[in-house]
């Protein structure tokens, strides 16, 4: 488990989560894979947020417009001194992008529970199909933290350069091109493989059995083994963004890479475009 000091700042743990149930100035948010498990059960008072319908722009490919996005927060009772506890399922693939989405909104009282979904029902402790009514609030968006996003032009333009690790966090399959993708899953792209010069190295690497994130000696191992080192310019992508973000959150916020991207359009995207550089 990472030190406590990292726990405090950007994770909760399960036990610290059920003291703060009925905490006002916390609200719990579950954003799953499956956007059904929520009705199944959840944390009591935890709201939930559908990553397909709300943190989507419904029209364009995008993430949510600042004015949706303000909208969600306020039905979801959030104010701006609320602190988020953000969690879900597949060992918080989409909490975590729910995570970067806020930090890119500039909502920074935001933080994970360790181990997510997955280690709240292995200590079998309180799920309810009862659905939160809060009072809304007038939640303003204060800013946009657009450092914290790439774009398909600012991948093509660090191609090849030595300062630059992209880093792929899909699985092996994946990134040699085997799969388009795993099985299941819709968002398809028109080739396979892989960004050229990017690491492999999935975002699975960075948690453990449990679903809680590995020690922080590990993580760094992991990542720098492959030459992903906090003198670079880091941009990590996936499929369709949200994997890419867990290892972003990896990277920026536990390891405190001074500077990391997330590129949401991911291979989605770039396995679309005329005469991108592919490699298998």
């Amino acid at each position: 488990m990472p030190d406590t000091l990292t726990l405090d700042k950007f994770l909760v743990n399960t036990e610290w989560a059920a003291q703060n149930l009925n905490n006002e100035n916390v609200r719990f948010v579950e954003v799953d894979v499956n956007t059904r498990s929520y009705d199944s059960g959840h944390i009591p008072g935890a709201v939930g947020w559908d990553w397909q319908k709300q943190l989507q722009d419904q029209l364009q490919r995008t993430i949510a417009s600042k004015k949706d996005f303000e909208k969600l927060l306020r039905k979801s009772g959030i104010g701006n001194d609320t602190t988020i506890i953000l969690y879900g399922d597949n060992n918080n693939w989409f909490a975590a992008w729910a995570y970067w989405l806020l930090k890119y909104y500039n909502h920074d009282k935001v933080k994970l529970l360790d181990g997510g979904r997955k280690k709240w029902e292995a200590e079998n402790r309180e799920f309810t199909t009862e659905i939160p009514d809060y009072q809304e609030t007038n939640y303003t968006i204060s800013g946009i933290n657009k450092n914290l996003r790439a774009f398909r032009n600012d991948v093509a333009n660090r191609l090849g350069k030595q300062n630059v690790g992209l880093v792929d966090v899909r699985s092996p399959d994946e990134f040699s091109g085997k799969i388009l993708a795993p099985p299941g899953l819709n968002e398809l792209s028109q080739r396979p493989g892989h960004i050229p010069g990017a690491s492999n190295i999935p975002w699975s690497k960075a948690v453990n059995e449990d679903g809680t994130f590995k020690s922080l000696e590990e993580l760094k191992k992991i990542y720098e083994n492959e030459g992903i080192t906090p003198d670079k310019e880091i941009i990590a992508y996936c499929r369709i963004g949200e994997r890419s973000a867990h290892s972003w959150f990896v990277l920026n916020e536990l390891l405190d890479y001074p500077n990391v991207l997330n590129y949401d359009g991911s291979w989605t995207e770039w396995g679309n475009l005329i005469e991108a550089p592919i490699e298998r």
